[in-house]
């Protein structure tokens, strides 16, 4: 049996452009990348080392996020062998996504998964990683303009510009540290600005990185993505322009101060405008303390018994 194709993975912070990239790739003929997936920390979690078949598919059934891409487990079944590993597992699900698209290969776009780089390096160990990232000033304007209630809220969830550059500022640190140990071959970092500015160009970097060819379609996503029906994705309804967001012109200054003073070293370091070089030493780990302790309750929740009592089965896409 041939090896599998490595998945492409795009990286970035909340509100950085990463859906943007997403339906852009996802046009490719090859290459199937859902809507954000959510559930590979749980699915890692409850399944270690070798997976059961039936426990695994199981736990399929109970979540939501196959309903909302309807996709029936019993395809995911039809990949499944005893003896997998968690990681091949975890994969047969997005590779049986990709074929009833029609697609040899996938990806994933998970923002949540900044948070858990390590996880992805140990499931799959080929994977090639696109970083998107974008001025944080930029993307914290974006972010804390979503109204309540759409993303998650963990205990680390920023509720000011200071506190989404504690989130920027780490995330960001940790996927560069990734593209240190992979190694260029298989990380590349995009920067949202480029990308706006010239698409074409960043996506044939994207596609030589994934060993994917560029299509001319890759562009053609407006009117064609059912995320552009969000209420917060609403900028996927027009082709890709600069100045979306212009911190210079729509953040107080106060908050400018207060990102800078948090994450302006690196900002600088990555060739932006700054004012201060700030770096709050004492802040930013009390952010990595908060964030890892929200996933350590998450861990102990999701090995618990208790899990399927919270997850019943759901109702199977076609039925």
């Amino acid at each position: 049996m041939p090896e599998p194709s490595p998945p492409t993975i795009v990286l970035g912070v909340r509100r950085s452009g990463t859906t943007l990239l997403r339906v852009m790739l996802d046009r490719n003929a090859a290459l199937a990348i859902p809507d954000e997936s959510y559930f590979v920390p749980q699915l890692a979690t409850r399944h270690r080392g070798t997976v059961d078949v039936d426990e695994f598919l199981d736990d399929l059934r109970r979540l939501p996020t196959l309903a909302e891409w309807g996709l029936a487990a019993d395809a995911v079944g039809a990949r499944l062998r005893p003896g997998m590993t968690t990681g091949e597992a975890i994969a047969a699900v997005f590779e049986a996504y990709a074929a009833e698209h029609g697609k040899p290969r996938w990806g994933d776009k998970t923002p949540l998964y900044m948070q858990h780089l390590r996880l992805l390096e140990r499931l799959f160990p080929t994977a090639r990683y696109v970083q998107l990232i974008r001025d944080g000033r930029d993307a914290a304007l974006s972010f804390l303009s979503v109204p309540p209630g759409i993303m998650t809220e963990g205990w680390g969830h920023p509720r000011d510009a200071a506190g989404f550059a504690c989130q920027w500022a780490t995330e960001v640190r940790e996927a560069r540290a990734l593209g240190a140990r992979v190694g260029p071959g298989r990380y590349l970092e995009v920067r949202y600005e480029a990308l706006v500015a010239g698409p074409e160009a960043e996506l044939r970097r994207v596609c030589e990185l994934a060993g994917l060819d560029y299509e001319e379609t890759m562009l053609g996503y407006v009117g064609h993505t059912e995320s552009a029906r969000k209420d917060h994705q609403q900028r996927l309804n027009e082709p890709p322009r600069v100045g979306v967001r212009d911190w210079r012109t729509e953040m107080a200054p106060t908050d400018v101060a207060a990102f800078e003073h948090v994450a302006g070293d690196l900002l600088d370091d990555l060739g932006y405008d700054v004012t201060t070089r700030g770096h709050d030493a004492r802040r930013l780990a009390a952010y990595r303390a908060k964030t890892w302790a929200w996933r350590s309750v998450g861990t102990l929740t999701q090995r618990s018994p208790l899990w399927r009592r919270r997850h019943a089965v759901l109702r199977e896409p076609g039925l």
